[in-house]
């Protein structure tokens, strides 16, 4: 989906507490990877969602970043594309 002239493009919706296990896309592949695999949260002291492991399926390295990341349509696609 292209925004169009002057507008961002929508971020995505993700609701954290439906993030575990969800499968997303890197827009931009790196290392030859390209699909990610949420495998786990990490939670504050409060029980809310402050991050995220993604797990490359075709290396299984895992990286943490805060799930807000995920919303960046120009970093991650939702799904397996």
């Amino acid at each position: 989906m292209n925004a169009a002239p002057g507008k961002a493009a929508r971020p995505n919706q993700i609701n954290p507490d439906k993030l575990y296990l969800s499968k997303w896309t890197a827009v931009v592949p790196q290392n030859r990877e390209k699909h990610f695999l949420v495998t786990k949260l990490l939670l504050d002291e409060e029980e809310n969602v402050i991050g995220c492991v993604l797990e490359a399926v075709l290396t299984n390295r895992e990286q943490r970043l805060d799930w807000r990341v995920l919303k960046d349509r120009a970093c991650w696609q939702p799904g397996w594309r």
